[in-house]
């Protein structure tokens, strides 16, 4: 029996794409691994949206030499594989710069991940970073029952992939490729899958989700909106979340969606980027800070409660004082939930990356802290908000410690309770309590919990 270790880099899509990887070489034999000295083979799913990303897997591929050569020493043979964005941005190069590497291999080519193997067994350093015609998701097995349910009441789904608008900062039109979205039929297959092995809640992603366009079975092109309430009629799903969206792709089903569907949690994290309109132009967003605040306008009268995320670039090319100082009069005028921030860093081969007036490092460290500040206050003031209010929390684990349970709040919020005759997967009141730095606290409200899910 052969042992696979897979650690996964960057955003939800790689999660996903991680667990599909997984169920492809467990109908080949492999069982999962619990650290990469116990594998015989090693995938490294990566992300190429991070700050010097290729470095970082280089790095780790010097460690993993080592391990091999360890292994190889007591007679044990190791597979090493390079998958994701950053190897589709490298190909070569990485098995030129380590030769451990055994396989190359895209996004786009994880359904052959058997064979590619097989081949990289007898001849080392096979690079596959093609975008080949045939869907990957066609071919790429269903994970077992019991593989799902092990995985937890809440699920990824991938329904789109791609990106059609390249942002000059971005690397993911050239790593992902152009915007495509599954039909619908094969993502309610895949959603019926897995609400029979006990799963609740699933979020529906993509690099562009809100873009998607897959084909209906009434033969059109459905949008988002569409979709979120076939979806919801889905027994034993009770909530729908999506991520990431673009605010270009907002239209009136999706914010009507929100209003609508009980089933659509009041979240939505839409990335901005940044607050002026000369850095957003650069950017080739093709909004304005203003077009995104009459979005969040909207998405506010159709659900007044909803909690909203972002990203944030600072210190981007030609990045002004006062081009900053309207990325903050956008985060007070918005007020954030949660939200990602980052200072720019090139990234080889985009367009932001041959622009001069790069902006120092002293200057965006001060910029990021700044914003970072601005974001974590308003942040605090949401959770805060929350205090004494009564909310449904789905039960997704064991907490920290004995009789507690964990879970997330339709905020997205993580909760703790002491509540031990509840199971994973059911859907309770809870009245906050309290709120500490990173979750809240609760206690089981007087309000009957939702008829437990069938795990059966």
């Amino acid at each position: 029996m052969k042992k696979v270790f897979v650690k996964s880099y960057g955003c939800q899509m790689n999660v996903y794409d991680a667990e599909r990887m997984a169920d492809a070489l467990a109908a080949r034999g492999y069982v999962e691994a619990g650290t990469a000295e116990e594998a015989d083979l090693v995938i490294l799913n990566t992300c190429h949206i991070r700050e010097k990303a290729a470095e970082k897997v280089y790095s780790e591929l010097g460690r993993l030499r080592e391990m091999k050569k360890e292994r190889a020493a007591k007679g044990r043979q190791t597979q090493i594989v390079v998958a994701g964005c950053v190897a589709q941005a490298e190909g070569g190069e990485i098995v030129r710069r380590a030769p451990v590497v055994d396989l190359v291999v895209g996004p786009q080519s994880y359904h052959r991940l058997p064979e590619l193997l097989a081949e990289a067994s007898v001849r080392p350093g096979v690079v596959d970073t093609e975008f080949p015609a045939e869907d990957k998701f066609d071919h790429l097995p269903a994970p077992a029952r019991e593989k799902i349910r092990a995985r937890g009441v809440s699920a990824f789904l991938t329904v789109q992939e791609g990106c059609d608008k390249f942002c000059t900062f971005c690397v993911v039109p050239y790593t992902r490729g152009a915007e495509v979205s599954r039909p619908v039929a094969k993502i309610l297959a895949e959603a019926e899958r897995l609400a029979d092995a006990g799963v609740r809640e699933i979020t529906i992603i993509g690099q562009n989700v809100n873009a998607y366009h897959g084909e209906g079975p009434d033969g059109r092109d459905w949008t988002l909106g569409m979709l979120l309430h076939r979806l919801a009629e889905v027994p034993g799903i009770a909530r729908l979340r999506y991520t990431t969206s673009h605010p270009r792709d907002m239209d009136e089903t999706l914010i009507a969606a929100h209003r609508d569907l009980p089933a659509l949690m009041p979240y939505l994290h839409l990335p901005v980027q940044a607050g002026s309109d000369r850095i957003l132009a650069a950017m080739n967003r093709r909004h304005s800070a203003d077009d995104y605040r009459r979005i969040i306008d909207a998405v506010r009268k159709a659900r007044p409660d909803i909690a909203l995320s972002s990203d944030f670039i600072v210190g981007f090319p030609g990045e002004s004082d006062a081009d900053f100082e309207d990325t903050m009069r956008l985060v007070a005028d918005v007020g954030f939930a949660s939200a990602y921030s980052f200072k720019y860093s090139p990234r080889p081969g985009t367009p932001a990356a041959d622009m001069e007036e790069q902006v120092p490092e002293p200057v965006k460290a001060e910029r990021l802290a700044r914003l970072q500040a601005a974001l974590d206050e308003s942040r605090r003031a949401f959770n805060a908000a929350t205090v004494g209010r009564t909310v449904d929390v789905l039960i997704e684990r064991p907490g920290r410690h004995p009789g507690q349970l964990a879970g997330k709040s339709p905020y997205l919020q993580a909760v703790q309770l002491e509540a031990a005759d509840l199971a994973i997967g059911d859907i309770v009141p809870v009245e906050i309590v309290e709120m500490a730095p990173n979750s809240l606290f609760g206690r089981l409200a007087a309000r009957p919990p939702e008829e437990r899910a069938s795990a059966a």
